[in-house]
C-alpha cells in the first residue's frame, strides 16, 4: 500500500496495488474510489483532505487483524 499527499492541490491517494484503472466513482464530494476491470479498488483519492482530517494522520498506521469470528 502507497499513501501520498500533493500539498500543492490538498489531494491524498491511497493506492492498494499496481495497476491500471478502468473505471472511477465518485461515492461522496471529494472521495474517489478507482476500480480495475476485476472491479477491485486499485486507489482511494481524497479530495480537499486537510478539510477533511488532519493530513499528518495519513501516514500513521494502526495494524489490526480481522476475521469473521471477531464479530
Amino acid at each position: 500500500m502507497k499513501v501520498s499527499y500533493d500539498k500543492k492541490v490538498d489531494a491524498a491517494n491511497i493506492q492498494f496495488f499496481d495497476g491500471p484503472i478502468e473505471e472511477s466513482d465518485e461515492v461522496c464530494e471529494g472521495i474517489i474510489l478507482d476500480f480495475a476491470s476485476d472491479h477491485r479498488i486499485v486507489s482511494i483519492e481524497i479530495l480537499d483532505v486537510s478539510k477533511k482530517f488532519p493530513v499528518e494522520t495519513l501516514y500513521k498506521y494502526e495494524i489490526k487483524r480481522w476475521s469473521v469470528e471477531d464479530e
